[in-house]
């Protein structure tokens, strides 16, 4: 199977989900012309509000260590659907019960489904500069 290379933040949050024991992981690549504010969906639920909320946090911590921080976060205190919103990629952790209710996949069923066992991580580093100065050629 061919694997899928996904800018590293994203990976980074299915590799959280997956530590807190996150069922159903499902990422969805989502196409500018479907009318998509952002490029991926990682989909997941937990079993009760704990857990809900420790996947979350688990989300948030591993990349607040990279230097990023949700746009917005909604949900929380419920623990029924937190959406934790990183402007170029959206986490949704919801309940069994509301996952099945809103149904996301089937909402945007336009969009491409990715498996996370299939995923790799893009480094979205910017290059760094050389450690000593380039010699200047000679004529």
């Amino acid at each position: 199977m061919k694997k899928t290379h996904l800018k590293r933040p994203v990976f980074e949050a299915i590799s959280a989900c997956q530590e807190k024991k996150a069922e159903q992981i499902a990422v969805l690549e989502l196409e500018p012309e479907s009318g998509a504010f952002t490029d991926y969906f990682v989909v997941c639920s937990g079993t009760n509000p704990r857990q809900v909320q420790a996947i979350s946090d688990e989300v948030e911590e591993r990349l607040q260590r990279a230097g990023m921080h949700p746009a917005h976060v909604e949900g929380y205190k419920q623990a029924e659907w937190v959406l934790l919103d990183y402007v170029d990629f959206v986490v949704h952790v919801f309940s069994e019960k509301a996952r099945s209710y809103y149904d996301l996949e089937r909402l945007w069923k336009s969009a491409k489904r990715l498996e996370p066992g299939n995923l790799t991580a893009v480094a979205t580093r910017k290059k760094r500069a050389p450690s000593r100065p380039l010699r200047k050629k000679r004529a």
